[in-house]
């Protein structure tokens, strides 16, 4: 919000306090000014009159001026190109301060020079506010500009200090100059004086007139006829406001509809009334077309749009601009005059798409309080009458309804103290909320407040507390100490394993990756197990890039594999912890994405590529390291999902008898469509593990008897896994109480020649080792038998020949 002093000091008297203070006592009150700029500055400054310009003897483009400063005369040499006799400038003296530096007496290729005659920028007025003619020389004052006036900036409406307040979400009403000023009177306990007369717009003959809306998203649309203004230049205070406000002066009917949106905060649009001769104005969407707005500028207007038509055809923007079909000319003799209430988020959209984010629209995104539409419909005949000689004044018409209630409770000031910790009086408590213009009245033990409208941020008695608060100071606070009891800092199971994974894989090579939660459509589709069919999507994305919450991980891995495949980086190991969502619910997931080599050394020729069995030992490492055995994992043909996965380089794992996750080969097909070359991916449900317990991993000393290996070459059918032959092994490792087969190691897989078809043959290693005795070969080769035995009867093994 920008405000500056003079426009708050026409309604309480700022005489005794500086802009600085100010400034500290509104950011003291949680409304934090952001910077104090002054429109202009300048010491020892007077208006002067060019009594004589004559060209400077060794110069082409210099001036010798003698100039009346009213009590003196000076010479003084100007290089404006601009500069003449008979002009009124503003001249430093000698001695004067300027943005730029000191003015000093001195000689100008032999000319002597007493001052400068100043143009606006060299006073340290923005340019922006400047016209080309007033960039480029120096400034030309009115003929009536009294010589010898010491306060030529005041003359010109420059001495002003501006106001740049930082606002907070929800007090959006203080983009309204009024209740800014509300505001500060209430901070500085000082009387306000709005110039507001309730019923201005009451009056006028019946109308023909017509307004109404074809969409909700204009439920209140107000219009008012008047058939005869004066076109003409607005008066010196309110082309002074509005310059504070950083808009330019165009014409009194204009800058009474801009003067009114800055005192109200409701935008207000004026059409000549010649543009819309049949008197009826429609409030539509669903007018897809091409519109020239007022700027001169062709929009492409969408469905979603709210367009302001008049026989069917367009004549604004609703909420961001008018059209230049029916702007206010020079010629223009009488108006019609639109307030209205426009959807915030259709606004929002709008201004966002064709990129017009003109004062109006900002007003409408951050919400404009329920009465301000009729405030301004008053506040914009006020003014027309007085300074547009408006007549033929016809009744308002009015569509729709803004369904305000007013807001009123009882608040209780023990429970407000107590809120506080404070132990304010009543008195001061009741003089705060008069000077919020709440309304206070004592009714028994509690204290009624009715609530202004434009105070939509108050809706209980906490609301109270922190408005008594912020304007009593919050150095009123009482300083204690916190009081909470002592407790032993420690992690939760879900961040003990959420650490513990990250130590695991990080150890192993992997680099942890944050990718954004808010995906595309395309991510969502290829969701893996994603955690709910109701995905979440924002009510107003960024981009169509992030208009979902995701509800898988992987799909935000394998984009970050594609970018790092795109800038020829080939060997990437990435994975990411993060939660995914659907509606109501929320899992922890992890994800892992590999492609190239896991280890790599160029010199000895050595590399290990990713592959199904990297992520399969990486799987069965990280559970066996948190606690779940390999007895307790199960691993089974990828069924579930043979879109996204390879469907014979892919496999389902489970903890028990629930699925926690899939791994593999990421299918050509989706790799193809992320531009991916050989990716190995693996999303795991976190969950699970939170939900089943962990054993407790347990540690042994290195046995120091000797092991003995035995080798073993079966004969089985292709069909056979080897799961089920590592299993039906392994179960027959009990010597009395204790296992000792150490390991089963697979070394070899063959098929073809000597082997029969349909069969393939099966090379494995057995290591015997006990941690009690050393082994005898009678204990063994019993042992073995067994094994024989049982590969016999469960997978029909046969030793090859």
């Amino acid at each position: 919000m920008i405000i500056s002093k003079k426009w708050l000091g026409q309604y309480m008297d700022l005489s005794d306090i500086t802009i600085e203070e100010m400034a500290e006592r509104i950011t003291d009150a949680g409304l934090e000014v952001e910077g104090v700029a002054h429109m202009s500055s300048g010491s020892k400054l007077v208006i002067g009159k060019v009594l004589s310009c004559e060209a400077h003897p060794d110069s082409d483009h210099l001036h010798v001026c003698q100039v009346d400063l009213g009590d003196t005369s000076e010479q003084i040499v100007c290089g404006a190109p601009n500069v003449a006799a008979g002009q009124k400038v503003i001249v430093a003296r000698v001695g004067a301060k300027l943005p730029d530096g000191e003015i000093k007496a001195g000689m100008i290729r032999g000319q002597a020079s007493n001052g400068m005659i100043c143009s606006l920028l060299e006073l340290g007025v923005d340019a922006h506010m400047l016209s080309e003619e007033s960039k480029n020389g120096i400034e030309v004052l009115d003929e009536d500009a009294p010589v010898g006036n010491e306060d030529p900036l005041g003359y010109l409406g420059l001495d002003d200090a501006i106001l740049d307040v930082g606002l907070t979400p929800n007090r959006n009403d203080c983009m309204a100059a009024w209740s800014m000023a509300l505001e500060t009177g209430a901070i500085l306990h000082k009387e306000v004086t709005l110039p507001y007369e309730e019923g201005s717009a009451n009056i006028g003959t019946p109308t023909k007139l017509k307004v109404s809306s074809e969409t909700e998203k204009c439920p209140l649309f107000l219009g008012k006829v008047i058939n005869h203004v004066t076109i003409k230049p607005s008066p010196k205070w309110m082309k002074e406001l509005l310059m504070a406000a950083g808009m330019k002066s165009i014409n009194n009917v204009v800058d009474i509809s801009n003067i009114v949106m800055l005192e109200t905060g409701q935008p207000l649009h004026f059409y000549d009334i010649n543009a819309i001769p049949a008197q009826e104005i429609t409030v539509k969407d669903h007018q897809a077309c091409t519109y020239t707005a007022l700027d001169g500028v062709d929009y492409a207007l969408t469905d979603d749009d709210i367009v302001i038509t008049t026989e069917g055809k367009p004549i604004g923007v609703a909420g961001i601009m008018g059209g230049d079909d029916s702007k206010i000319e020079d010629t223009t003799s009488g108006i019609i005059i639109e307030a209205a209430i426009f959807h915030h988020v259709a606004i929002r959209n709008t201004a966002r798409r064709l990129n017009l984010n003109t004062d109006a629209s900002v007003r409408y995104q951050k919400g404009i309080e329920p009465m301000a539409t009729f405030k301004a419909m008053d506040r914009a005949v006020a003014l027309l009458r007085e300074y547009a000689d408006a007549d033929g004044i016809e009744e308002t018409v009015q569509y729709g309804d803004n369904h305000y209630t007013p807001v009123a409770f009882d608040v209780n000031l023990d429970s407000i103290n107590k809120l506080l910790g404070t132990t304010f009086a009543e008195a001061e408590v009741m003089q705060v909320l008069e000077d919020l213009h709440f309304a206070p009245s004592k009714q028994g033990e509690n204290i009624h407040v009715c609530i202004p409208s434009y105070r939509t941020d108050i809706s209980m008695e906490a609301d109270i507390a922190e408005e008594i608060i912020r304007i009593l100071g919050y150095d009123r606070l009482p300083s204690t100490l916190p009081y909470m009891p002592a407790t032993l800092g420690a992690l939760d199971k879900r961040q003990r394993i959420r650490r513990r994974v990250r130590d695991i894989l990080s150890n192993l090579g992997y680099n942890e990756a944050v990718s954004y939660s808010l995906v595309s459509k395309k991510h969502i589709e290829d969701a893996i197990l994603p955690c709910s069919q109701d995905i979440v999507e924002m009510a107003s994305p960024m981009s169509e890039d992030r208009r979902y919450v995701r509800n898988s991980l992987l799909p935000s891995l394998l984009g970050c594999i594609a970018y790092n495949q795109a800038r020829n980086q080939h060997d990437v190991a990435l994975f990411e912890i993060s939660n995914v969502y659907g509606n109501h619910h929320v899992e922890e997931r992890l994800a892992v994405a590999a492609s190239g080599a896991l280890q790599k050394n160029r010199w000895q020729k050595f590399s290990v590529d990713v592959d199904f069995y990297t992520l399969k030992g990486l799987a069965e490492s990280m559970l066996e390291a948190l606690g779940f055995s390999n007895n307790r994992i199960r691993v089974q043909e990828n069924k579930l999902d043979t879109k996204h996965f390879h469907p014979y380089r892919s496999a389902e794992l489970y903890l028990g008898k629930e699925l926690l996750g899939i791994f593999g080969e990421i299918h050509p097909a989706m790799a193809k469509e992320y531009a991916i070359d050989d990716v190995y991916g693996m999303e795991l449900n976190l969950e699970v593990l939170l939900n089943n317990k962990a054993s407790k991993v347990k540690f042994i000393e290195v046995s120091k008897y000797p092991s003995v290996s035995r080798d073993l070459a079966l004969v089985v059918k292709e069909d056979v896994k080897v799961a089920d032959i590592l299993n039906s092994i392994r179960k027959n490792g009990k010597l009395g109480k204790e296992n000792i087969i150490q390991n089963v190691e697979v070394f070899d897989v063959y098929t073809g020649e000597h082997v029969e078809e349909g069969h393939k043959s099966i090379a494995l290693s057995i290591n015997f080792q006990s941690n009690e005795r050393t082994l005898k070969d009678k204990e063994i080769n019993e042992i073995f038998d067994k094994i024989l035995e049982t590969l016999k009867h469960d997978v029909d093994a046969q030793l090859r020949a």
